[in-house]
């Protein structure tokens, strides 16, 4: 048999999929794995993708994607972060925020450049890293309260260093960074020769406050890759719709990855998010109120249990400790499933910094997480007696 890139082989089937696809093998499962709204695409959108269908706007687009979308997109980020992108040399329309990353990666990552990771860590960073050439290098936030530090980025810094990538609100903590703490890492980035890829897809479903973009920072515009889309603001993950924002002087070289990736994205897709972007800007804060209830209602019950959390400031991800269950975070999430049916991802599948906690979503409905929330806590309270030495 003829070889294949030895660097596939390295990489796993994520954590998240791995228990959401076994949770499936149960009837009465619940997922409490899947970063998915529960909610639907709303009516207008979905009805501009309809009417262009119905129109016959089915075919290419430019590559970097329709003009009148990349100024939505640039009139969006003025709008609410009061930050500027030419629509015409600086943003570029992709087939979802993955794949606007991956183009990111394979425009700046040479053979053995080493990408900063702060971990916990969405895993699929990891592997696109790996995929590219580069070295994932993680650098562990665990300690600092799910939050990346300037001394720490210092530390781990080399001068194989290419580019960190950073992810507010986090996917899978839940944490944002406030204005304060971004412009004192701003401060520090700015002094280092390294490429900045800010994965901002939550930004819309931030809860306390509100979100601060690295975009807002003119000091990091000319290395400042920032990766965001629709999937999670407007309930489009199967849209695959997302769009990057960088400097114009390299976004003319990720274009060139992009288009021999993908050519562009799904004409019908962008039509819908020209509609979302315009005239549908109020449906996150809409999604946002029932995931605040949705997480109070988590967080209560974890608390409850006895299980210790920090209340997650955004995206709708809590990532509570198993530490005093007398179980790791891996043995807690299978037991867990083969006993009472519930699907949460170990926290170590988010790299080994996020060990001995687990990841749930709560963009679940909340008709599933009351179940789950219940189940878990006849689980927990089985075997406290145990742990307690009783």
């Amino acid at each position: 048999m003829l070889d294949i890139n030895p660097i596939v082989k390295t990489i796993q089937v994520p954590g998240i999929r791995v228990f959401s696809n076994k949770v499936a093998g149960y009837p009465d499962g619940i997922n409490l794995t899947i970063g998915q709204p529960d909610f639907p695409t709303p009516e207008n959108v979905k009805e501009a993708a309809v009417t262009a269908i119905r129109e016959s706007r089915t075919g290419y687009s430019h590559n970097a994607g329709l003009l009148e979308l990349r100024q939505s997109v640039a009139d969006f980020f003025q709008d609410t972060y009061n930050f500027s992108y030419a629509p015409d040399e600086e943003i570029i329309v992709t087939n979802g925020a993955s794949e606007g990353l991956d183009s990111v990666l394979r425009t700046i990552i040479e053979p053995g450049d080493e990408v900063i990771l702060p971990a916990p860590t969405y895993s699929g960073y990891d592997s696109l890293v790996r995929l590219n050439g580069g070295v994932p290098v993680h650098m562990d936030i665990s300690v600092s309260n799910f939050k990346p530090e300037a001394e720490a980025i210092r530390q781990t810094v080399t001068d194989r260093t290419k580019a960190i990538i950073f992810n507010h609100p986090s996917n899978p903590t839940g944490v944002s960074l406030s204005h304060p703490e971004m412009a004192v890492l701003v401060e520090t980035l700015a002094e280092l020769d390294v490429f900045v890829i800010s994965d901002e897809i939550y930004s819309e479903n931030t809860f306390s406050g509100k979100h601060t973009s690295f975009g807002s920072f003119e000091a990091l515009h000319d290395r400042l890759f920032i990766i965001h889309g629709l999937s999670k603001s407007h309930a489009m993950t199967g849209w695959r719709l997302g769009f990057i924002l960088g400097p114009a002087e390299v976004m003319r070289y990720v274009l060139r990855v992009h288009l021999n990736n993908s050519i562009c994205a799904a004409l019908p897709s962008q039509y819908a998010a020209i509609e979302a972007l315009k005239n549908t800007r109020h449906f996150p804060l809409e999604m946002n109120e029932r995931y605040i209830e949705r997480r109070d209602f988590v967080h209560g019950k974890l608390t409850a249990m006895g299980l210790s959390c920090e209340t997650p400031t955004g995206a709708f991800y809590i990532f509570p400790s198993v530490e005093g269950t007398g179980f790791d975070d891996i043995t807690f999430a299978e037991r867990l499933l083969e006993e009472e049916h519930v699907a949460v991802v170990p926290g170590s599948a988010f790299a080994k910094e996020g060990r001995n906690h687990i990841r749930i979503s709560y963009a679940s409905a909340m008709e599933h997480l009351e179940v789950g929330m219940q189940r878990m806590e006849r689980f927990v309270k089985k075997y406290q007696p145990k742990i307690n030495g009783q």
